[in-house]
């Protein structure tokens, strides 16, 4: 699968300058989880989650959470994981599952770090929302974590409503849930595993 062009509102751009992503270079791939090209993805989301959260949920509590969910859970027909390419490197990704029965639930969005402030986690969502509504799902439920705020700030600006206060202290919240309907163009129904 090679990536479509990016249909979303600008990044927002108040606090940091943001450059615009080159679509053109990006290739989009659906794989299993046990596909190495999926590693740097997990490997790197253990370290940013140990790093941001080992002192609240304790060192190691990251390999916990990405285990959480069997490997068969972000596979078709009721999920999926995408991983984005370029020159032959993992620079991107994310997944989804079953949440529900027209609900997927985005799991893993990650950019590498050396590959951020590009616009790469705007174009992952837009890449697994067209899969999702493609695949017949009507909403996509999701969370982030009290110590991501960039996360946070990307949900909102990409129309995604929060399901928690927006004035209260995020520690105070835990998981920082969101939702989002997806648009009715390229629906079909669900497959049921």
């Amino acid at each position: 699968m090679t990536s479509s062009p990016l249909h979303t509102p600008p990044v927002n751009t108040r606090h940091v300058e943001t450059r615009r992503v080159d679509t053109s270079t990006l290739t989009v791939l659906n794989l299993s989880m046990s596909d190495p090209r999926v590693r740097p993805l997990l490997d790197e989301l253990a370290l940013e989650y140990d790093t941001r959260y080992g002192n609240l949920f304790g060192r190691g509590a990251a390999a916990e959470e990405l285990n959480r969910y069997p490997a068969q859970e972000f596979a078709a027909p009721g999920g999926a994981l995408l991983i984005v390419r370029e020159n032959g490197e993992s620079v991107a990704g994310g997944a989804f599952r079953r949440h529900g029965p027209q609900t997927a639930e985005f799991k893993r969005i990650w950019t590498h770090s050396a590959h951020r402030r590009r616009g790469l986690a705007r174009f992952v969502l837009a890449e697994l929302e067209a899969l999702a509504a493609r695949r017949g799902y009507r909403k996509v439920y999701l969370t982030t974590g009290p110590r991501q705020p960039e996360a946070k700030h990307l949900y909102l600006n990409t129309g995604y409503e929060a399901q928690f206060d927006l004035s209260a202290d995020p520690e105070t919240i835990g998981p920082l849930a969101f939702t989002k309907d997806l648009p009715a163009g390229s629906r079909r129904r669900p497959s049921r595993r």
